[in-house]
Order: structure tokens, then sequence, then C-alpha cells
């Protein structure tokens, strides 16, 4: 409005006073602003959008969307990709420039606020390229969700006490040629000489060694054993067992109703457990 403003005013000053570059001036600005008008929308014509996979995260942590842009043709400039989510949980927008025949990478947060799967909200990609007289947009509802697992409960209760091995379940540990000494959470008695003082400097946590005596035995971490207010209280608290369980490089378990994980430990166990904990459906 203020531009369409600013062309009257100009008219009417070359009318007034008969200035023929005045008039020149007037339509050249006039022309460049229809000309902008076709350059704003060309400049979304023919972009392709995909989202990548997101990584799961924990309830009310921002998940990573990562949103790749590609220019079949000609480089596009001012390019702003946000997430529409009428709920909110959105972090910002970013704008990119794509290269000529390349491609570029929009990452947007999304803060999913309960466990479980969410739908990756609408994207809008838009531009007000070049002049910013104009706005160009789109909409595209990208067929993509994020995990979200349970919230760690803060401050958690120490681990359960491990459990020891049944004679055919040790023996067959011993048989697949599988070490039983490793490390397990501190308890009250263990000696300095038995604590792992490289892993307490690196999470702050006391793990000691386990002994070749004491390494027949097992963690689990049940449904029975996390007692809380409710369904979301144990889940907390299952979550924040298995963080601690895997940064002390313990072999643990988890029993849900109707469903059970064997001992293992690593990045692929913890992010079962996780899983399973935010798909539980009571």
């Amino acid at each position: 409005m203020a531009f369409a403003g600013l062309l009257l005013v100009m008219l009417l000053a070359s009318i007034n006073y008969q200035l023929n570059l005045g008039y020149v001036l007037t339509f050249l600005v006039a022309g460049a602003a229809g000309v902008s008008m076709h350059m704003t929308h060309a400049t979304l014509r023919g972009l392709t959008l995909r989202v990548r996979p997101p990584a799961p995260g924990f309830a009310g942590d921002p998940a990573r969307i990562e949103i790749v842009v590609t220019s079949p043709g000609r480089a596009r400039h001012a390019v702003v990709v946000r997430l529409h989510d009428r709920a909110g949980g959105v972090d910002g927008a970013a704008a990119i420039d794509v290269p000529a025949q390349g491609q570029a990478s929009a990452t947007l947060a999304l803060l999913p606020a309960r466990r479980g799967w969410h739908a990756v909200p609408p994207v809008v990609v838009e531009t007000a390229f070049p002049f910013g007289l104009f706005r160009a947009w789109s909409v595209w509802r990208p067929a993509a969700r994020v995990l979200a697992w349970p919230r760690p409960e803060q401050p958690a209760p120490p681990l359960p006490a491990a459990q020891p091995l049944t004679g055919e379940h040790q023996a067959a540990r011993l048989a697949g040629g599988s070490e039983l000494e490793g490390v397990r959470a501190w308890r009250r008695g263990d000696t300095l000489r038995q604590i792992v003082w490289k892993k307490v400097a690196r999470s702050g946590e006391l793990v000691s060694r386990e002994t070749a005596s004491s390494g027949g035995r097992e963690l689990w971490l049940e449904w029975s054993a996390a007692q809380g207010a409710d369904a979301e209280a144990r889940l907390a608290r299952l979550a924040a067992w298995v963080e601690s369980a895997e940064r002390a490089g313990l072999r643990y378990g988890l029993r849900l109703p109707g469903q059970e994980l064997p001992p293992a430990h690593g990045d692929a166990q913890r992010r079962e457990a996780l899983e399973r904990l935010a798909l539980f459906a009571g």
C-alpha cells in the first residue's frame, strides 16, 4: 500500500509540473514492480522438497526436522521454510539460498509434548524475493513422523539390584564365550580399587568392576519395580534407569506387561528399550 501510494504521488507530481523525467521514473518503477511479481512466483516454481527421517528424542526436547530443497534449474534466493503448526511447538523459520541444479537444507525444530509418534506438521515454503512487494507461498504435507521417548525422571532413584543368573542361563553365557567380567553400579562395601575411575570422570556416576564371583548376575528393569503414581510416571522412571544403565556400561533387560527385551548393552539396546517405552500402550 505504501509503494502504491508513492507511485500515485509521483504520478500526480509529474502531471502537475509536467515533468517528462518524472513520467519516465514513475512508469519505470511501476514496470519493475510488475516484473517483480513474476520473479517472486518463479522463485518457487519447480522446487522439490523432501524431509530426512527425523531422529528420535525425548519428549519436551526439540526434534530437528531437516527439509531438503532442490532446484532443477537456476539458483533460487531468499526461500523461507517453516513448519505450520497451529498448536504451537515450532521453533521459528529458516531462510536459505538454493544453488542452480543443487540443493540446500533448512533445519527446523519441533517440540513434541508427549511420548509416542508425532506427525511432522505441514511445511510452508515462501519467498518475497526480489523487492518484498509480493509474497508467493505453498503448503506441503510430508508423510513423515518423529518418535518421542518418555522424558526420564529427574532425579531418578538408584538402579534396582541385579538378579543372579540361573544355572542354565549362566552355562549358556559361558559356552557362548561371553565374558562375565565387566562393570556394574557401585554398591556399598565396594573397595576403591573396584571403582572404574575413568567412567566416573566421564559420566559422574560411581561404577565398580564386576568380579568373576559376582559376574553371574543380570540387571532387569521391570514394570513392577518402577513404582509411580501412574503409567507415565513409571515409564519416566524406566527411561531414567535405561539411561543410567547405559552410562554405566551394564547389561540390562526390560520387562513390560506382555513383552520382554533380553539383556544386552550398547546404543542399539538403548534405542530399542526407549522405543518400547515410547510405544507402550498399557
